[in-house]
This record gives structure tokens, sequence and C-alpha cells, in this order.
């Protein structure tokens, strides 16, 4: 008897491992079309952005860069769906093995009903239950009888409640296993197209990289180029940074100030402007991008570009590819410190967030003014197009006078 009473308990163990089971791939399943559909966004965005450039667009490095980076996106979701036709597999196999050991769960449970039975009639030697009961020789006996066929009625009715679960179960099972292999076709088709434009975006990349093999001179003279008038921006941004600490520092001197420098800050601050920075820093990674859409074309550093061989890129800030006329927003509250010209980078603006400064260049007009406050996403100006149609805003960070990676401070995409 003890095993009819063991078996509930068997079953129920099982069944919760197989729900944990579950739960975690549901979890990883989740992630992955998390993951999917970001990464459909950008190439979205991707698309978008490139498509309004299209007229205009010449074989340059800013177009192999763009291109680059669509192309490591598109790249990104075909892995994307290579790792949910993987996991799909890994269900399927998962059920399958849950479905062959509920069809033996239950097999053995019917099997144990029939054994019930007929150990009962052999028992009670064909007698009806009734005589069974009163052919009892004594009153304990008659008593023993009666425990016996309770115990046998509730393990027979535990049986069959538990042979109705598993086979519902197993019709669960099997529904969700032809569920799975319908999303695997489906995936796998989706893989299909999605590689097809992979191989489409590597075409083209490879022929933009072909034409500019051959002009590698240029593009070195177009770099050298470009890095001097990024020096001058520099130049620019530290000598406002530098008015700014002077400025704080003769008000710090002042009787009565309430401007102090702390320890670890760049700069003397009042405490509302102490207050800024600190909120500013704890924003890091969670500020807004400079414009509503657009991809980074140029990352910030130096280092070889990832298919131009024999070019390197160097920036002291993110170049970012913008849709045309995009507004551009500052990415934190803040004061307007400078706005500036500067060749090849056009009008600049410099907004000044406590010790913290965001710079925005290549802007075709300016709607603030300086000294002006400024709030997180406010229209500052308006993205400009270069020579080859393309719209990019240069944005940079400093902590005072340290330049930072700004990736590491707006949201990631």
């Amino acid at each position: 008897m003890l095993i009819y009473r063991l078996i509930p308990f068997l079953i129920f163990f099982l069944f919760l491992g197989s729900v944990d089971s579950f739960s975690q791939t549901k979890k990883t399943r989740e992630e992955l079309e998390r993951e999917k559909a970001e990464v459909q966004a950008r190439l979205r965005e991707f698309d978008a952005i490139l498509k309004q450039t299209t007229a205009t667009k010449k074989t340059s490095l800013g177009e192999l860069n763009a291109l680059t980076r669509q192309f490591q996106t598109q790249n990104r979701l075909v892995n994307t769906l290579d790792r949910e036709v993987r996991l799909i597999n890994q269900e399927i196999s998962e059920t399958e093995n849950k479905i062959e050991s509920l069809e033996n769960q239950l097999k053995d449970l019917k099997a144990e009903y029939s054994r019930m039975i007929y150990n009962s009639s052999k028992l009670n030697r064909g007698l009806s239950i009734v005589a069974f009961v009163f052919s009892s020789g004594n009153f304990n006996q008659l008593y023993m009888r009666l425990k016996y066929l309770k115990q046998y009625s509730d393990s027979r009715k535990q049986q069959a409640e538990q042979i109705e679960k598993l086979s519902l179960e197993l019709v669960d099972q099997r529904a969700q296993l032809d569920q799975k292999k319908a999303d695997k076709i489906a995936v796998l088709s989706e893989e299909q197209k999605e590689r097809a434009e992979l191989e489409r975006l590597r075409k083209s990349q490879q022929g933009v990289v072909n034409t500019l093999s051959k002009k590698e001179k240029d593009i070195q003279r177009q770099i050298t180029a470009t890095k001097k008038q990024q020096e001058q921006l520099n130049r620019m941004i530290k000598q406002v940074i530098e008015d700014e600490i002077r400025r704080a520092e003769a008000e710090a001197n002042k009787a009565n100030s309430t401007t102090t420098k702390k320890a670890g800050t760049s700069m003397p601050m009042t405490p509302e402007a102490a207050a800024l920075s600190s909120s500013f820093a704890g924003n890091k990674g969670k500020l807004p991008w400079p414009v509503e859409a657009g991809f980074v074309s140029q990352g910030y550093g130096t280092y070889p570009h990832p298919t131009l061989k024999g070019i390197v890129l160097d920036s002291d800030g993110l170049e970012i590819r913008t849709q045309p006329n995009a507004a551009v927003r500052s990415v934190f509250d803040g004061t307007v410190s400078k706005i500036s010209t500067i060749p090849g980078y056009g009008l600049t603006v410099i907004i000044k967030h406590g010790e913290y400064f965001t710079m925005y260049s290549r802007l075709k007009n300016i709607s603030v003014k300086v000294g002006q406050t400024v709030k997180a996403k406010e229209t500052i100006g308006q993205v400009a197009a270069n020579a080859d149609g393309q719209s990019e805003v240069h944005f940079q960070t400093w902590k005072g006078l340290q330049i930072m990676d700004p990736a590491t401070w707006i949201t990631s995409k």
C-alpha cells in the first residue's frame, strides 16, 4: 500500500521540476525575443536614416562607416535568430523527453491500477463487497476489512485522478510540441531572409571598400584635416572650461561665498551646482541621446578601421548619424556656456552641468543663447548636412579638463 501513497508525491515532484525548467526556458526565450525586437528597431532606424541620403550618397568614408555599423547590427540579428533556433531545438528535445516520461508514467499508473483491481478480487475471493465484510469472523476482522476497503477506495480514486491528470498533461505537451515545431519553421524562414540581407550588405560594403582602397591617400588627407579641425575644437572647449574654473575659483575666494571645492571634484561649485554635477554623474549610462533617432557612425578613441586596411580612425567624441534636419537636444539639465563656429564642425554649443560639460557640433542653426538654462531633451539646434549629404552630430563629454568616452554616458542601443 505504501507505493500507492508515494505515487502522487513522486508525480508532484516530477511536475515541479518540469515547471521550473519551463520557467527558465521561457525567461531565456523572452530575453531573446526582447533582444531581437531591439535589434530590429535599430535596423529600421538605419534604413530610415540611410534612405533619406540615398539621392546625395557618395562613395565616402562616412558611407563606409554607416554600412559597417549596419552590417554589424544585421549580423547581430542573424546571430540572435540562430540562438533562438538553438533554443527552440532545446525546447523541442525537452518536450519530447517530457512526453516520453509522461507516457511511461501513465503506462505504469494504468498497470498499477489494474494490479490493484486484480489483487482486490483475489483478496475477497470473488465475494461481493457486502458478503466480504459480513463474512468476518469477529469484530476486529470486520473493522480491518472496512479499513482495507476505505484504503482501497481512496487509492483507486487517487490512481484514477492521476491517470486523468497525466492524460491531460500529455495532450497539452503534444500541443506545445506542435507549436514549437511551427515556431522553429517560422524562425528558420526569418533567419534565411536575414542572412540574405546580411550577404547583400556584405557585398555592398565590400564594393565601397574596394573603391576607397584606391583612394587611400585622399582618405588619409581627409583624416589629417579632420584631426586638425578637431584639435581646434578641443582647444576651444578647454579654453571655455578653464574660464569657467577661473570664475568659480574667483567666486570661492569672495567673502561669505557658498562656492567651495570638495575632494574629487575638478572645480569649486555652489551647493546647487554640486547637486547638479552629482545628479549628472549618477545618470552615467542613462543619459538620452543628443538626437532622438540615430546610430554611432564613428566611436570614441583611436582604432583601426574595422574594414578598410591601413586606415586609423581617431575621434575625441562620437559621430552620430541621424535624419536630415533632426533636432539636436541637451542630454541633461544645464546652462549654455558657449556658442561658437569651428571650421569643419560648424556651429557648436557647449553646455555646463556642474563640473561636467557636453559639446554638440555640426549644427546648422541654434535655438538657445549663452547663459540660458536648458532641460534634458530640450532642443538646442538643428543638425547640418555635410557635402556627402550625411547628417552627423559630433558629441563630446568632459569632466573639468578631462575628456571622457560619451558612449559610457548615454543609454546603449
